[in-house]
């Protein structure tokens, strides 16, 4: 189990995968939003992804995104 982290203060714009999805290495979860700027977050394991965010969230450095199983 890997859980993936934000790297800084951002705002949750969009979903690329849906709870339960397969995902492998390099796969973009969500793509955040900070300072007029989109960064997407990739994983870097594969597996089963359990999100731990919703469009629109506003998340802090080191919240918790996503979990791979």
């Amino acid at each position: 189990m890997v859980e993936v982290r934000a790297e800084m203060v951002a705002n949750v714009w969009k979903i690329v995968v849906a709870d339960g999805d397969t995902v492998a290495d390099g796969d973009t979860l969500v793509i955040l939003e900070s300072m007029k700027m989109e960064i997407p977050v990739l994983t870097e394991d594969g597996g089963v992804v359990r999100l731990k965010v919703a469009e629109g969230d506003v998340i802090q450095e080191g919240h918790v995104i996503a979990v791979i199983e």
